[in-house]
């Protein structure tokens, strides 16, 4: 099996929302219809991946930033490709890019009881934050 990393493109948006749906800890909404992912790899350029095995696509992350910080988000494989080191290239490809932009530290977000992942950013060197509180308001 030879997995190919490559930049996420609008032409991977099918695949990838598949994806999302059937992963475990995937929050969907708005945000990630067609139009709102179009936007924000427009705002984001060269920064979110998608590996493939063949023409299958088994993971994603999405990666952006606001000119101080960086932000991961839907960093998914599918199980029959996990624990083979694709999550952490994903991660891993998405940091670099930061760095390349002058990005020095990264956040995310993972749902509370999303044991696995949570697990899994631990393994790969994330620290847990006890000193914030994530508030969100729905402004439309």
């Amino acid at each position: 099996m030879r997995i190919e990393i490559r930049e996420m493109t609008m032409a991977d948006y099918d695949a990838m929302l598949a994806l999302w749906k059937i992963s475990e800890g995937i929050g969907l909404s708005n945000a990630d219809s067609r139009d709102n992912m179009t936007s924000y790899l427009q705002r984001n350029p060269g920064l979110s991946f998608v590996a493939y095995d063949g023409d299958q696509l088994v993971g994603t992350v999405l990666c952006g930033h606001d000119g101080r910080r960086g932000y991961l988000h839907h960093l998914a494989v599918s199980t029959s490709h996990r624990h083979q080191g694709i999550g952490r290239k994903l991660a891993n490809q998405a940091l670099t890019m930061l760095q390349q932009q002058g990005i020095e530290k990264c956040h995310l977000f993972v749902i509370k009881n999303n044991r696995e992942a949570l697990a899994f950013w631990k393994r790969v060197g994330w620290k847990k934050r006890v000193d914030l509180v994530l508030m969100s308001k729905t402004i439309k």
